[in-house]
């Protein structure tokens, strides 16, 4: 990064924290869907220079503090197996029952449903610590940051007193059934048919690409139910059994090994009327919310990001690399995850003001896709031909963490709708522009 780059990118970060609005101590509030009271944040102060106060409250570092040691004591020692590998997912699965014993597994969750009633800023704090503490991967993730929020916009009060507390609690998981072999992120194209029958709907077709879908007991996706409606109409959104009678689940090797993801094809399957999300033949509606907490705030929060550019300095520090270019791009790194984390702290108080993040998720998975990428790339860099070294390679460093790491970070701009595909949804949906 040139000197005039990074001149550049602290002008904006300057009008980040001058220009947005101020966290303050303001009235409590209610958030649809979590249960828990939110302090107002980042809202407008009087003050002449209009600053932005990034501190937490006491309450919320006390909050810290406790994650912070639970984490520290609890956390396993040694990483645990791959999670899309049968048995990595099997001790992830343990994982996760302990943090739901803990009350962990979904802390602004309302009590009810498995959660702590806690707040999206403790939810945040979470996530942040969670991360530095390099605990294991989510492997509820599809179920407790795709789903959920869905069932909470969306879903009966019969769906969700009994699909989310077991979703909690990893007594139930979930994948997800969007892409099909000629459907990727042209999702609207599916082909998948729902048939209406007595008491229910008969599903027939193919879904690819089904994350940890070898291993999960359930799966969610979107069924053309209405084969005369145009094309993002007639769709409706089923939860489905991955063990129902007509349900067959193979799995896809990967290029790391793990079988994780898998294809699933459904001959005649039975789903009943109560595992419908929202109305018939509107499926797209509630599946773009499922979309958007996948490109947005739920499946990336901060916390990973900037665990992941904490530990490339220190890789860099260790390696005693001088190559000015390596430095510049780690630094990027470092800016673009506190870049990202204030974005977030922005999108949360918009959210708790009552707004809908909807089209401009498009734009924060672009940038959080790429930023992993460069930030797994600049890593191998410094490692130069040591980072080709896997897992079972003695010299390999941090275990072949930063390989493994990249070859997941290269399906960032794939998965959750290709940056392609989002590029044209920020131009036309946000910004305004035209098609042709």
């Amino acid at each position: 990064m040139s000197a005039a780059d990074q001149r550049r990118a602290c002008a904006k970060l300057k009008h980040v924290l001058v220009e947005r609005p101020r966290r303050s101590n303001g009235p409590d509030q209610q958030v649809a869907g979590t249960g828990a009271s939110r302090r107002t944040a980042l809202r407008p102060h009087n003050d002449p220079g209009n600053t932005v106060d990034l501190n937490w409250s006491d309450s919320e570092e006390r909050f810290r503090s406790e994650v912070r040691a639970w984490l520290a004591a609890n956390v396993p020692t040694e990483p645990l197996p791959s999670g899309d590998s049968r048995e990595g997912f099997a001790a992830h699965i343990e994982w996760e029952k302990k943090l739901f014993a803990a009350g962990y597994a979904a802390v602004s969750w309302p009590e009810e449903y498995g959660g702590r009633g806690s707040s999206l800023w403790e939810w945040l704090i979470f996530e942040e610590e969670y991360y530095r503490a390099n605990a294991p991967n989510r492997v509820t993730q599809n179920g407790i940051f795709l789903l959920a929020p869905t069932l909470f916009e969306y879903g009966t009060d019969e769906q969700k007193r009994r699909i989310l507390k077991p979703m909690a609690a990893a007594e139930v998981t979930w994948a997800q059934g969007w892409s099909e072999p000629n459907s990727g992120s042209d999702l609207a194209s599916l082909q998948s048919r729902a048939v209406r029958v007595d008491g229910g709907w008969r599903l027939s077709g193919q879904k690819t690409w089904c994350t940890r879908g070898s291993f999960c007991d359930m799966v969610f996706g979107l069924f053309r139910s209405d084969p005369d409606a145009q094309r993002h109409s007639g769709l409706t959104y089923f939860m489905v059994p991955l063990d129902a009678e007509g349900v067959t689940v193979r799995a896809v090797e990967r290029l790391d090994g793990d079988e994780g993801f898998a294809e699933v094809f459904f001959e005649d399957v039975f789903v009943p009327d109560t595992d419908i999300i929202g109305e018939v033949n509107n499926g797209w509606k509630v599946a773009m919310a499922t979309a958007s907490s996948e490109r947005g705030l739920s499946l990336r929060s901060p916390g990973r990001f900037m665990a992941t550019a904490t530990r490339l300095i220190d890789l860099y520090r260790r390696s005693g690399c001088s190559d000015a270019r390596i430095r510049d791009e780690v630094i990027r790194a470092w800016m673009d995850a506190q870049a990202y984390n204030i974005t977030t702290l922005q999108t949360v108080t918009r959210m708790l003001d009552g707004q809908t993040i909807t089209a401009e998720s498009s734009l924060t998975k672009i940038f959080w896709s790429d930023m992993d990428v460069r930030t797994h790339k600049t890593a191998l860099d410094i490692l130069a031909l040591s980072g080709e070294l896997d897992e079972e390679a003695p010299a390999a460093d941090s275990g072949g963490a930063w390989l493994k790491g990249y070859q997941f970070a290269l399906a960032g701009p794939i998965y959750a709708g290709t940056n392609e595909i989002q590029r044209n949804v920020v131009a036309t949906r946000v910004l305004g522009l035209p098609r042709k």
